[in-house]
């Protein structure tokens, strides 16, 4: 746990007033206390974690639950209104923006999101249901994904149409 904690503290440039890292350390804890055997001994740790997280979650608008699969890196550029599903996959170097929601797309239906390494995903993207979304993808700005995004790609647009990046000029 420690050596989690402090690559995210080094990660957030060793600010404590990014709400990003506000958040990690949340997750970092929670995954920990799975670490307990005893659940007896685990019990109020699980307490004080889920007290936390409501905490954590009521100042930061970030919903992040500890049972969500994490990479290496993982950036929370801009906090608010971000909602990740608990069974969520998330590659190393991965960039969220503030209004995301990574989730089920269906309601008592099964299957959120895997999500590759190097991703950027724009502000306000949604992006529902059991999909891949591959390496080295950005997903734009209130797009909403609801199919694979293969790797080397852009996603844009509601629906969200998929564009190799081979084909996008500036």
């Amino acid at each position: 746990m420690f050596d989690n904690i402090r690559a995210d503290w080094h990660h957030y440039q060793r600010d404590i007033t990014r709400q990003g890292l506000w958040v990690m350390l949340i997750y970092r804890f929670g995954q920990w206390r799975y670490t307990i055997k005893s659940r007896w001994l685990r019990l109020p740790f699980s307490f004080l974690y889920k007290l936390l997280f409501v905490l954590v979650q009521i100042l930061t608008g970030i919903e992040l639950p500890c049972e969500v699969k994490i990479g290496q890196r993982f950036t929370i550029e801009h906090f608010g209104d971000i909602i990740i599903s608990g069974d969520a996959i998330f590659g190393d170097d991965v960039i969220i923006r503030n209004g995301v929601t990574v989730g089920l797309r269906h309601t008592g239906m099964r299957g959120s999101p895997v999500i590759g390494n190097r991703v950027d995903i724009g502000t306000g993207a949604k992006i529902l249901g059991p999909i891949t979304i591959g390496d080295d993808v950005s997903i734009g700005a209130n797009a909403v994904v609801i199919k694979d995004v293969p790797s080397h790609s852009i996603a844009v647009g509601v629906p969200a149409k998929i564009i190799p990046k081979s084909n996008v000029t500036f």
